[in-house]
């Protein structure tokens, strides 16, 4: 399973791709938005932060299906090869996929809630389809049921296309999800921090050391032996 961090804040892009094993960055426009900064300048900086070769995903903001395929290509013209406008899985969304599929272009699949949405994106040539976890759960349904649902119904209908599983509230259900096999998630940047965040773990390496120093001295290392 892929771990994608889903942030435009390229302080903590940074932090997360020189500590953890991340896979690439999501954004959209309330996340841009929020960075006060021009979308481009943004999106620039986080492809040089993660180099040409991870995943950058952004999303489309035109309504009808010709505006959504010009905002993708400027955005994969703009951002690189291994760039995928995230398009609204909507009527006119499913035609813009096709249309950017038939060019080469990946597109993620965005705003699903329902498994026949994913399912209609996959089938239009989506790459990814992406069900927000945490927003399905405050519907009164089960967010990450939904997301495995759309990742069976993929495997039975030999789709070619990965569940990226969105907006999530904890590292539970990132952690069901890892377990279930689904293609990738992406999760807020103190959401990936928590995956480790564990005081018992802190106290364990504080007592190795601690017993470490008490045999040879207060601050050495292995490396000083």
């Amino acid at each position: 399973m892929k771990l994608i961090i889903d942030d435009a804040d390229v302080n903590a892009i940074k932090r997360l791709v020189e500590y953890y094993p991340v896979d690439g960055v999501t954004t959209n426009p309330s996340i841009l938005a929020a960075s006060g900064r021009a979308p481009f300048e943004v999106l620039h900086e986080i492809r040089d932060i993660i180099g040409p070769e991870m995943e950058l995903h952004a999303q489309v903001v035109a309504r009808d299906a010709e505006g959504m395929v010009a905002d993708g290509r400027r955005i994969v013209a703009e951002l690189g090869a291994h760039t995928f406008p995230k398009v609204p899985s909507v009527p006119e969304g499913f035609k813009a996929i096709r249309m950017l599929a038939a060019e080469g272009i990946r597109t993620t699949a965005t705003a699903i809630y329902t498994p026949m949405q994913a399912f209609l994106a996959a089938k239009a040539g989506a790459s990814y389809a992406a069900p927000y976890i945490n927003r399905i759960d405050n519907m009164g349904y089960d967010g990450v049921g939904v997301a495995m649902e759309i990742h069976d119904i993929f495997r039975a209908n030999d789709l070619p296309c990965e569940v990226l599983a969105a907006s999530f509230k904890n590292s539970q259900q990132i952690l069901e999800l890892a377990r279930y096999g689904v293609g990738a998630v992406t999760a807020a940047s103190s959401v990936i921090e928590g995956l480790v965040k564990n005081a018992a773990i802190d106290a364990a390496v504080d007592a190795f050391i601690a017993d470490f120093e008490g045999l040879v001295g207060a601050g050495k290392t292995m490396a000083d032996l």
